[in-house]
């Protein structure tokens, strides 16, 4: 059976659907869960969802996945911003990485335009809530595609 692509989520958005509405929608997380759940289907991709409010449980997830995860689709939140050792475990798990943000950061303030994500990444997909993670899905399929052949 092939490995599942590990679908991360940072702190708060276990609390989508009810924080600041404004700017992340009134999508829960159990909605975009629901929605990549049929995607992946249609994708023929297995995947693996998780939302953590923890640092270290982030960074550990990371690091399994370089032997339980086909890649990697990652919405580190605040930590997108802040944690040099999830850039470190991004960049040791040798797997694809797209990185996702449900609003477009670069119309907000200034600190959320650096990304310790990015430079781990294969691309970023930011500002369409959470049809992102679709978008992402269906790029994560052809990039693990593109590599099997």
């Amino acid at each position: 059976m092939a490995k599942p692509v590990f679908i991360l989520n940072g702190p708060n958005l276990n609390m989508l659907g009810t924080r600041e509405p404004d700017i992340y929608g009134a999508e829960t997380l159990d909605d975009i869960r629901a929605n990549c759940s049929q995607r992946a289907k249609q994708l023929g991709l297995p995947i693996d969802i998780r939302q953590t409010n923890i640092e270290g449980e982030l960074v550990e997830w990371v690091q399994q996945a370089r032997g339980q995860a086909s890649g990697i689709i990652i919405n580190a939140a605040a930590y997108t911003h802040t944690s040099v050792a999830l850039l470190d475990a991004l960049k040791a798990c040798d797997v694809p990485v797209i990185e996702v943000h449900l609003s477009n950061v670069y119309k907000r303030e200034s600190f959320r335009h650096k990304s310790f994500v990015s430079p781990a990444a294969h691309g970023v997909i930011c500002g369409f809530g959470g049809q992102g993670y679709l978008f992402a899905l269906e790029a994560m399929a052809s990039i693990l595609s593109s590599d099997n052949q």
